[in-house]
C-alpha cells in the first residue's frame, strides 16, 4: 500500500538555524496523526514542506508516491490544507470562495456545483451560501475552510492549529466533522495542535522537539511508555506519612493534594503502602500517566 505521505531525512534551515533536522515520518491511508511540540519545535515548517509550500534543503517528501521536488503538481492535487490563519476572501460569499478553489484545481463547472452543494450541506452551511465570509462565526469559518480543503477530494488533509481561537463548542464540532470524514472517506489527517485533548483523538501522536521527532506512538502506547504511576494518599499527617514511606523504601513525596507514591502496578501495592504508614489514611487513589506527562517528560517544557 502506497503511504499517504512519506518524509525521509528532511532538513530545513532558516538563516543558519535548523528548523527541521533529519525528520523521517510516514502515514498509511486513513490514519489520523497529531503533531505535538512547543513553539519553534518545527511543526509548522514540517507541514509547509509536506504541503509543497516550502522546499527542503535536503531529504525527500512523497505524497501518495509523488516526489514533491520532482512532481509537485500531482502531489498538490492530493492535498487539502487548512492554515492556522484564515485564508478565505472575507468579502466574497461562501459559495464563491469554494467556486474559486474548485477552478484552481481544474474541476469542471458541473463537478464544482455538485461538490459545493454536497459540502455546504455536509457542513451545515447551505443556508449561508450567499453570505459574505465576514458574517460567519469563527466555528462556521473553520467549517468552510475544511469544506474548501475537501472540495477536490484530496487523500491527505493537513491542518495547522485548526481550532486555535475557537470556543469549546466550535472545537468539538470541528473534530466531529474531521473524524466523521475520516470514517466515511478514508482521508488521512495530519494536524498540529497545542491542545493535548485534541492529540488524544489521533491514531498516532508524533512529538517534535528542536526540529526532530523525539517520540511517537498511539496515545495509549506513549502513556504506557512512562514506567511510573502514582498512588495518591491523603492522611491525617502527610509529613509523618512521607517520612514513614521513605523508611519503608518507597519513592514518596508530599504534594499540595496529598502524598504521591511512585510505583509500577500501583493497584497491587495499595495494602503494602498503607501498612507502611502509622498514621490514619483518609483516602487512596491511583493516577496513571497522562499525555501531559508524556509531553512534559519528552520536551522538558
Amino acid at each position: 500500500m502506497t503511504p499517504a505521505f512519506e518524509v525521509r531525512d528532511l532538513r530545513i534551515s532558516y538563516g543558519g538555524a535548523t528548523a527541521v533536522g533529519g525528520v523521517s515520518l510516514s502515514a498509511r491511508p486513513g490514519e489520523v496523526i497529531a503533531l505535538l511540540g512547543p513553539n519553534g519545535a518545527g511543526k509548522s515548517t514540517l507541514l509547509k514542506a509536506l504541503s509543497t509550500a516550502l522546499a527542503p534543503d535536503s531529504g525527500q517528501v512523497r505524497v501518495f508516491g509523488h516526489d514533491t521536488a520532482v512532481n509537485p503538481v500531482p502531489a498538490r492535487g492530493r492535498i487539502g490544507m487548512v492554515f492556522q490563519e484564515c485564508t478565505l476572501d472575507q468579502d466574497l460569499p461562501v459559495e464563491r470562495n469554494l467556486w474559486f478553489h474548485a477552478r484552481l484545481f481544474g474541476m469542471t463547472r458541473a463537478a464544482s456545483r455538485t461538490r459545493t452543494d454536497e459540502l455546504l450541506t455536509r457542513f451545515g452551511l447551505a443556508d449561508r451560501r450567499h453570505a459574505p465570509v465576514s458574517e460567519l462565526s469563527g466555528g462556521l469559518t473553520r467549517r468552510l475552510e475544511l469544506a474548501r480543503a475537501l472540495l477536490h477530494r484530496p487523500g491527505l488533509v493537513i491542518l495547522d492549529e485548526p481550532t486555535t481561537g475557537l470556543d469549546p463548542d466550535a472545537r468539538r464540532t470541528v473534530w466531529q466533522d474531521l473524524l466523521g470524514l475520516r470514517d466515511e472517506s478514508d482521508v488521512t489527517v495530519l494536524y498540529a495542535t497545542h491542545y493535548l485533548d485534541e492529540a488524544e483523538l489521533a491514531d498516532r501522536v508524533v512529538i517534535v522537539n528542536r526540529g526532530t521527532v523525539v517520540r511517537q506512538g498511539s496515545p495509549a502506547e506513549l502513556k504506557a511508555g512512562l514506567s511510573a504511576s502514582d498512588l495518591r494518599l491523603v492522611t491525617a499527617d502527610d509529613v509523618a506519612a512521607t517520612a514513614q514511606l521513605h523508611l519503608a523504601g518507597f519513592d514518596a513525596d508530599r504534594g499540595p493534594d496529598g502524598v504521591l507514591v511512585r510505583c509500577a502496578e500501583p493497584e497491587s501495592r495499595v495494602a503494602e503502602v498503607v501498612r507502611a504508614i502509622a498514621v490514619p489514611v483518609l483516602e487512596v487513589s491511583v493516577r496513571r500517566p497522562s499525555l501531559d506527562d508524556v509531553y512534559f517528560a519528552t520536551t522538558e517544557h
